[in-house]
């Protein structure tokens, strides 16, 4: 009973959220501290960051409401946060079991329809005093709007895809074309790693995202490389 309200109340929000423009237009929705939602509230998000419509049934009707969105989502690597840091005056206070149940509150299914995902480790003191400035978001913004209008020629004849996210298998396999090196740098890493065939295609349209970019016509072995190693949680190994 209580799993069936956790999932019933995730789906009104959902509701709520649509009918307030939220998850509409590719708007997004940011979860902290992931894996204290319950699972079986955070696997309703399943459908709707796959299909970009969620579907709600009942005995006599079934309405499919739209809810194309970007999630996203932060969590720590266990209870008290310290796991794989290796700082002695932090150490982490969790057992292997407890940093296990902790990450498998996320299920596979769910972290598969994540396009990127990154550990991201204490900044260093040396980095913390570094002066020297970094790309300014102008920069950044001004090579994102011209990888966006990169897209939008590509999908110009599309009625319903407008960015490489909402590529079908089909337009993966004519616009995300690898060369030979590629094409074997990505068949070890499917087999050596174990990756889904749903992570095959996400991991396409990142380096073609990352291409883009770069203005880059075709995607490069570079490019290949650092999409795969945003699948970070897929080849980690929490607690052994």
């Amino acid at each position: 009973m209580k799993k069936s309200c956790a999932k019933i109340g995730l789906i009104l929000a959902f509701i709520c959220l649509i009918f307030t423009g939220l998850l509409k237009w590719h708007k997004s929705v940011l979860l902290d501290e992931l894996p204290e939602y319950k699972r079986s509230a955070l696997e309703v998000m399943r459908q709707p960051l796959e299909d970009r419509h969620i579907t709600v049934a009942r005995t006599k009707e079934t309405v499919d409401y739209p809810a194309s969105f970007m999630l996203v989502a932060a969590m720590n690597p266990c209870p008290c946060g310290h796991y794989g840091e290796n700082n002695p005056a932090h150490p982490c206070t969790c057992t292997p079991a407890q940093v296990h149940r902790y990450m498998s509150k996320i299920s596979g299914p769910l972290l598969d329809r994540i396009d990127i995902q990154c550990e991201i480790e204490a900044v260093p003191y040396e980095q913390l005093r570094d002066t020297q400035p970094g790309e300014t978001s102008a920069a950044i913004r001004e090579r994102v709007l011209r990888a966006r209008a990169i897209q939008t020629e590509r999908f110009k004849n599309s009625k319903l895809i407008h960015c490489n996210a909402m590529m079908n298998s089909k337009m993966v396999r004519q616009y995300c074309a690898l060369d030979a090196d590629s094409d074997k740098l990505l068949e070890f890493t499917m087999t050596k790693l174990g990756f889904s065939a749903r992570a095959y295609d996400r991991i396409l349209k990142v380096a073609r995202t990352i291409a883009d970019l770069e203005g880059s016509e075709n995607i490069q072995k570079k490019h290949l490389l650092e999409a795969i190693s945003y699948r970070s949680l897929d080849r980690s190994n929490y607690a052994g």
